[in-house]
């Protein structure tokens, strides 16, 4: 049977998978608070520290250098709030950021103005490695912590964090900080191997309850305490009683995420039906612009426009028709503004201002896949029409 509606917005948030809902609800029902130390307690802790073990094996970490949070905005808040460092070491002083970064870096951190520089990113929304290593050599004697997300949440654009980190560690005093939100769960993303200072991540993207995150920390770098006084959670350094029920689902979702990565299969399906959607577009308008086209891209993103199209007016037009899109990042809705991450590919404001984005996830389907098209074909055949009316 046909779902009443296509979901296609899997990178604002993902459905929570049923074995998730379940894990929940059973961690409901445990009475303990996770730092008492009676057998309630002991039980929570239990269940909170098998959660903090499955998100660390997604991303390829150990459970001692993940941290809960209340999700990735303020898991990267922690991380560029001045206090990441080496032990031992001063705190960086200056901060670099992509020129595509969400919110939550660009607007998030609390360096300076002066302090901050930002890496330009090429047409396709790649960050120019050239450009990095510039800022970098100018700024030999000071303390860097570079910043750059695994990919973006808009296109879908996947960053080329290895050769991030090689250049931070030419640099000697430099470290990396990758806002991973859109790229866990999604691929795979190893930690250790990257050679990453700090990773963060949301919950909610992968399939898990809104309203968890978590910071992940490698060997030898420290963070300074979240700014909330109470009791000495987390490691001393997010205070406040964990959020049990969400982080048992994070955990949940993300050991099904794992697997499912393991076997590649998944990744495939959904580049297969984002391909599709992709190729049913052109074919219905041959003026299309898919954004990040020719760069490394997630399987499940497509970010695309069609001159003269409106994107509020489109997106309420495939609601209507049972599809459910955005116009670009859901952390900007209800704003009428251009999309900065289009601004800095260099997409003109005309172009961007139909900016839609199709991102898939664990429950979309062929079906999704096709009725979206058959929206799409409506809104595309009212959009030439007046545009024959119009010449």
């Amino acid at each position: 049977m046909i779902s009443p509606r296509a979901y296609l917005d899997h990178n604002a948030t993902s459905p929570v998978r049923p074995e998730v809902v379940e894990a929940v609800a059973r961690a409901l029902a445990l009475p303990g608070n996770p730092s008492s130390v009676h057998a309630e307690g002991r039980a929570a802790r239990a269940a909170l520290e098998k959660a903090r073990a499955q998100v660390g094996a997604l991303v390829g970490a150990g459970p001692g250098r993940v941290v809960f949070t209340s999700g990735g905005t303020e898991a990267a808040n922690a991380v560029l709030s001045g206090g990441l460092r080496r032990t031992g070491e001063a705190a960086p002083t200056r901060l670099v950021i992509g020129a595509t970064e969400h919110p939550c870096v660009a607007a998030g951190h609390r360096f300076p103005a002066d302090r901050v520089d930002v890496i330009p990113v090429d047409a396709r929304g790649v960050v120019d490695c050239a450009a990095l290593r510039i800022i970098l050599d100018r700024h030999r004697e000071e303390g860097v912590l570079v910043s750059v997300h695994a990919a973006n949440n808009e296109t879908g654009v996947i960053q080329p964090l290895a050769e991030i980190v090689a250049l931070a560690r030419d640099h000697g005093r430099a470290l990396v900080h990758s806002d991973a939100v859109q790229a866990v769960g999604k691929i795979p993303l190893s930690f250790v191997h990257l050679g990453l200072d700090a990773l963060t991540l949301s919950g909610h993207k992968f399939a898990a309850p809104k309203g968890v995150g978590a910071v992940v920390l490698a060997e030898g770098i420290t963070l300074e305490a979240v700014p909330l006084r109470g009791g000495g959670q987390e490691g001393r350094l997010r205070a406040g009683t964990e959020n049990l029920p969400g982080l048992v689902g994070m955990g949940v979702a993300a050991e099904i995420a794992a697997a499912h990565l393991g076997q590649t299969h998944e990744m495939a399906r959904q580049e297969e039906v984002r391909d599709s959607i992709a190729a049913g577009l052109r074919r219905l308008a041959p003026d299309l612009a898919v954004f990040g086209a020719g760069a490394p891209r997630l399987p499940n993103t497509l970010s695309f426009s069609i001159p003269g199209l409106d994107a509020p007016t489109a997106v309420m037009h495939l609601d209507l028709a049972g599809v459910a899109v955005s116009s670009g990042s859901a952390c900007a809705s209800g704003k009428v503004a251009r999309s900065p991450v289009l601004a800095a590919m260099g997409v003109s404001p005309a172009l961007a201002a139909g900016a839609l984005r199709v991102s898939l996830g664990w429950n979309s389907t062929t079906s999704d896949g096709t009725r979206c098209l058959a929206a799409c074909e409506r809104l595309i055949e009212a959009l030439y029409r007046r545009r024959g009316q119009a010449a």
